[in-house]
């Protein structure tokens, strides 16, 4: 009986690594693509749009109904406290 290890005439065992290898590359592409290009996109987890304040997301839930107007000035206090912002305007 003819093992792996003695095969005469073919390419040996080590035509088995290949399918690792490419395994390999595959998924160094994949983790090189989400860490740089992939994480730049709208899709990224917990990725904000840089000329979003917190006053400016604050704005926009009380205007999509997603707060009330209470909560709305409650955190808006509180956002004046942490930004130092003084006066209503």
């Amino acid at each position: 009986m003819q093992t792996l290890a003695n095969w005469d005439g073919g390419p040996g065992p080590w035509i088995l690594f290949f399918p690792l290898i490419w395994a390999a590359v595959v998924i160094g592409i994949v983790a090189l693509l989400r860490r740089t290009v992939w994480r730049r996109g709208p899709w990224a987890a917990g990725a904000r749009p840089s000329g979003d304040s917190p006053l400016a997301v604050l704005g926009r839930r009380f205007a999509f109904g997603e707060i009330d107007e209470d909560e709305y000035w409650r955190r808006l206090s509180v956002l004046d406290e942490q930004f130092g912002r003084k006066g209503g305007a």
